[in-house]
């Protein structure tokens, strides 16, 4: 009797570190007016992310997570979406939120503790049914795999997509959701951006397993490993994924291989577990620089586009920032109002007691 634990699993890639191509690209990929698509709105969430960490330092929003290094798997996840799709974030996700509607503006409430922040119209006008940002870690995955379920039942043709980060994927929300997916073949992809580093531990001493995908395995469903600094393979494995989903053929775990080029959040300091070299080696495999070689070779992006564009996401992400800035801060009683349908005895009482708490407070600091 053999007893193994190997099972192959092998990263798709389109461009390497340079942005050279290393295999023939998908036809969609000929559609150059798309892949400069990409790149803009990375270079994009890449501007806002810098602003909103210095909003964080400045006082003005409260602790956030940076998004540094994963432009590509957000955006290319995002953007490969229908919009009839429902999208089940985690709080990295900034950037496909974005391409699925919710703005900047809409990021920076949520993060500046408002609730105007979670809920925001989609692409063609509709109220959004993606969910909220979840903090808690997995607990978005079984969220998914409910939405699937639904989607199933009623027979229509519609996928479920959730993220998480590579820590998260040791939690045991993840594997039950993911094991009743598959289980149930529903119409959901779990995507992972595996960005190497749960906080202060390391992909390496996180998993026994060679890569993420293999834990696909125990729930009887395939497991894609994906270059995730290579936007145009982030996007065709997940176009792929989500066309098995909706014609019935059930979930597919997709690992996004990144790197967290920032901190954890805006509370923690990376600098004291990581070493420099490590992050200065990780700079050289960034998405966006990959992705603005390959449109440089393909002569349809110059030094000249890329200063206007930067330009104009300075401009965008600046207007973003003073319409967070004025807006008129929810009262404390929003505490209440968001979390129950409808408030009954103590807590009616309790959110009395808070309005008239700060009626009082108001009047004293008129006095």
């Amino acid at each position: 009797m053999t007893f193994t634990s190997k099972s192959t699993v092998t990263q798709v890639r389109y461009l390497d570190d340079e942005g050279n191509v290393v295999q023939p690209l998908p036809a969609w990929a000929d559609d150059l007016d798309l892949l400069i698509n990409f790149y803009k709105n990375m270079v994009l969430v890449r501007t806002y992310d810098k602003k909103a960490i210095a909003l964080q330092r400045t006082g003005q929003m409260g602790t956030y997570p940076s998004h540094l290094g994963a432009e590509a798997v957000g955006i290319g996840v995002g953007m490969s979406m229908a919009v009839e799709d429902v999208y089940v974030p985690y709080y990295r996700d900034m950037p496909t939120m974005l391409m699925r509607g919710a703005t900047m503006v809409h990021n920076m409430l949520y993060w500046g503790g408002s609730e105007q922040g979670s809920y925001f119209n989609r692409p063609d006008g509709q109220l959004s049914e993606d969910f909220p940002i979840c903090v808690p870690i997995a607990t978005q995955c079984t969220h998914a795999t409910g939405v699937a379920a639904a989607f199933k039942l009623r027979g229509e043709k519609r996928v479920a997509v959730t993220s998480i980060g590579d820590g998260g994927t040791s939690k045991g929300d993840f594997l039950e959701a993911l094991n009743c997916a598959g289980a149930w073949q529903l119409p959901c992809v779990f995507v992972i951006n595996n960005n190497q580093w749960a906080i202060s531990v390391p992909r390496t001493i996180q998993c026994g397993a060679p890569t993420l995908a293999q834990k696909a395995v125990g729930a009887g469903i395939p497991g894609v490993q994906v270059d995730g600094n290579d936007i145009i393979a982030v996007f065709d494995v997940m176009k792929k994924a989500l066309e098995r989903a909706r014609t019935g053929k059930g979930t597919t775990l997709v690992e996004a291989v990144s790197y967290r080029l920032s901190d954890h959040t805006t509370a923690d300091d990376a600098t004291r577990y990581r070493p420099a070299e490590e992050v200065n080696d990780a700079w050289k495999r960034e998405p966006i620089k990959r992705l603005r070689q390959y449109l440089h070779n393909q002569g349809v992006w110059d030094e000249t586009k890329e200063l206007a564009w930067q330009s104009d996401c300075n401009q965008q992400v600046q207007a973003a920032v003073e319409q967070y800035l004025a807006t008129t801060q929810e009262p404390p009683e929003a505490m209440f109002d968001y979390h129950y349908e409808s408030l009954g005895e103590p807590l009616a009482s309790q959110r009395q007691q808070l309005i008239n708490k700060a009626m009082r407070m108001a009047g004293g600091n008129h006095g």
